[in-house]
């Protein structure tokens, strides 16, 4: 344990609180440092409710950003919110200060931290940054700024080499999230269930998961959605939903759902938005649901083809649906992968996580 009259503060910044997987990654973190008696000072856009609320012993900033669906209006919010932060954190950083700054987006802290001459470490969850020239304004803050890079896979390391100090820290599963899902025993359920989680984004495949659930109506398929019910209803307006297809809004508990789902999906299309690793895949997992995914990006290192579920690209709907309903009537082979899942899940528990994370801020 760190003493308490250690005298470092670790400066932690993030752009939109929600329950997505950059912010979980981060509250794990925080949660962590806090308990070894670390100051911790947290700057977020604005006081959204997400992962990132209210967790104990922290210190909140806020610093005037909101999402918009408008793209040129949200670029607007994102650099008039960077330069806000910039000279908020020029004046307030110390020398001493660890400015952790969770994905690429939050530049004008690690701008900030590195003409105060702190030590930034960028924690990277993300490759598929459009525009490119945004991309390449992005990255380039990262390379002239940043001492120490966290990748959240060994695909993001190879997909985003720079020449810093990297570290891998695989996303994990919290210790209360694996209680729990040991005491639900999945099996081959009578009336199955489908399930995805995923973002309120035509990248995302939630097309595709629509056009599913309409060629297999005897499969129930439950799609949750990180999106209000007004933004949910506004995209699906005038579309007849199948009647064997579920929409849900935030859900700030996701137990239930994995609870009664059979299989998981991930639908990315790999074109627009490569996944870096695959939380809600990894979470699925620990509840023993076999996995269909895209064949690239980070996802690949949780699922093993044939093994705890099938690498299939989302266009390939016909062989899609062929292993969902291939996974549903074989039981035996719903077990295997089932098993197989749960044990692979384990890999990524939070000891080692924890490990790595006091290593970041004390080397």
């Amino acid at each position: 344990m760190i003493c308490k009259d250690f005298a470092m503060r670790i400066i932690a910044i993030h752009l939109l609180n929600d329950y997505s997987g950059s912010p979980k990654v981060l509250m794990q973190l925080l949660k962590h440092w806090s308990e070894q008696q670390l100051e911790i000072q947290l700057y977020i856009g604005n006081p959204n409710k997400g992962f990132l609320s209210e967790i104990p012993k922290i210190n909140y900033h806020y610093y005037g950003y909101s999402f918009a669906r408008n793209p040129l209006v949200r670029f607007f919010k994102l650099f008039g919110s960077q330069f806000w932060l910039m000279l908020l954190l020029i004046l307030r950083l110390k020398k001493g200060d660890i400015v952790y700054v969770n994905t690429v987006l939050p530049f004008g802290a690690a701008i900030a931290g590195w003409i105060r001459g702190c030590k930034v470490i960028y924690h990277l969850h993300e490759t598929s940054v459009k525009p490119r020239l945004l991309k390449v304004f992005l990255f380039g803050v990262l390379k002239l700024t940043a001492i120490e890079i966290v990748y959240v896979s060994h695909f993001l390391a190879q997909q985003e080499p720079i020449a810093k100090k990297a570290h891998i820290i695989h996303n994990v599963l919290e210790n209360d999230f694996m209680v729990q899902s040991q005491k639900n025993k999945n099996c081959h359920k009578a009336n199955p269930v489908v399930l995805m989680i995923c973002s309120l984004k035509p990248y995302k495949g939630i097309e595709v998961f629509w056009a599913l659930a309409e060629r297999n109506p005897k499969i129930n398929f439950k799609l949750v959605l990180n999106a209000t019910k007004g933004e949910v209803e506004a995209y699906y307006k005038g579309q007849k939903q199948p009647k064997n297809l579920i929409l849900y809004t935030t859900q700030e508990n996701t137990h239930p759902f994995y609870q009664e789902a059979s299989i998981i999906l991930n639908l990315s299309d790999t074109q627009l938005w490569v996944e870096t690793f695959g939380l809600t895949i990894l979470e699925g997992m620990c509840y023993g649901l076999p996995a269909i995914v895209p064949p690239v990006g980070g996802v690949v290192e949780l699922v093993e083809n044939g093994r705890n579920g099938y690498l299939i690209d989302s266009k390939n709907i016909d062989l899609i649906s062929e292993k969902l309903n291939e996974l549903i009537s074989d039981k035996a082979l719903y077990k295997k992968m089932s098993d197989n899942a749960r044990a692979k899940s384990g890999h990524f528990s939070e000891a080692n996580f924890k490990r790595k994370a006091m290593l970041l801020v004390s080397s």
